[in-house]
């Protein structure tokens, strides 16, 4: 069975993009592959954590994610801090990686800049992503359009070690989602949805309640043109609305803008689709978060799981490479 690997940021609740960009595929994945899912904790120390909230939020995240579909019969989900492999491999591929691969990554370059106080996690983060792909012998994992570059390192990375140490590591393929791959800002659509930027009116969780659905989608921003057509790069606000019509209603959204000649009938339908979408995910959610201890019993089951797996995969790789390999039942 093919094997497939993704994560999520432990940014608490989930938001649209979230699920609509990424998430409803894992819940799909998991019927036909074998799907390991993650909470990437690890990846949040790149910036500014407050340590104590980061748990909670990890929490929220995993809780979102079981909501949305994921089953722990279908697929492991599991915290990345809690297998111990992603660092250790993280540092083998930090030093196969070259600085001009790692320096050229997009996503460094706009949220470092040139500030000599970035962290160097952040620098280097790229390797421990490739780490949490590795580790797993996943052949395809799903990204967003801005993960691809990202994707193509893992890839390149893989391969130089395989050419240097022998053949260790599968080397996966991208599986970009056809609808709202990318789904964008309100307030600011040219850009991804995200929380840790931009107006609190850009982004829609999903335990918005409808008035903050509705709230949110009639101040999104549109254009004066007033015409519905889908265009992202001439009309990012109207494209990123339709986008979210044909995604919560699973039709494409070019046949979408045929059936409105105005922006407000455009957005009322947003909104009822969007409230209609969230309204099973939310009551999960409830009964999910009530009982906190039964989502760490799934997160611990995931990871005792998942470090089957990993922990077999960077053995391999630490013997490839040369180490001394402690025998088995060692307990570092």
């Amino acid at each position: 069975m093919t094997r497939v690997l993704s994560g999520v940021q432990p940014s608490g609740v989930l938001h649209l993009g979230n699920y609509l960009g990424a998430v409803r595929g894992w819940v799909t994945d998991q019927r036909s592959h074998e799907a390991f899912f993650c909470v990437v904790d690890l990846h949040s120390l790149t910036l500014d954590q407050d340590p104590r909230l980061l748990a909670g939020r990890t929490l929220d995240a995993a809780a979102g994610l079981l909501a949305a579909g994921l089953d722990p019969e279908d697929c492991t989900l599991f915290v990345q801090s809690h297998v111990a492999a992603h660092p250790r491999l993280a540092w083998l591929l930090e030093c196969t990686a070259t600085f001009g691969e790692l320096r050229r990554m997009t996503q460094f370059k706009d949220k470092g800049g040139n500030s000599e106080t970035v962290r160097a996690g952040l620098f280097t983060y790229p390797a421990l992503m490739a780490a949490d792909i590795l580790l797993y012998d996943a052949d395809r994992v799903p990204v967003g359009d801005d993960q691809r570059q990202h994707l193509e390192l893992t890839r390149t990375v893989a391969a130089r070690f395989n050419h240097r140490y022998g053949q260790t590591f599968v080397v996966p393929e991208a599986a970009v989602p056809d609808v709202a791959a990318r789904v964008m800002d309100l307030q600011e659509p040219t850009r991804k949805m995200s929380k840790s930027v931009g107006s609190p009116l850009g982004t829609i969780d999903i335990l918005d309640t409808p008035d903050d659905v509705a709230r949110k989608v009639r101040k999104a921003v549109t254009d004066t043109e007033g015409q519905v057509r889908y265009d992202p790069v001439t009309k990012p606000g109207v494209s990123n609305l339709l986008d979210l019509l044909g995604a919560a209603r699973c039709e494409d959204p070019i046949a979408v803008a045929a059936r409105y000649g105005d922006y407000g009938s455009l957005k009322r339908d947003v909104v009822e689709a969007l409230v209609e979408l969230l309204q099973p995910l939310q009551e999960r959610y409830a009964v999910l978060s009530a009982d906190p201890y039964q989502i760490e019993q799934i997160l611990a089951a995931g990871a005792a799981r998942a470090a089957t797996v990993a922990d077999a995969t960077l053995d391999r790789a630490m013997r490839a490479t040369g180490f001394l390999v402690p025998p088995k039942g060692f307990a570092p």
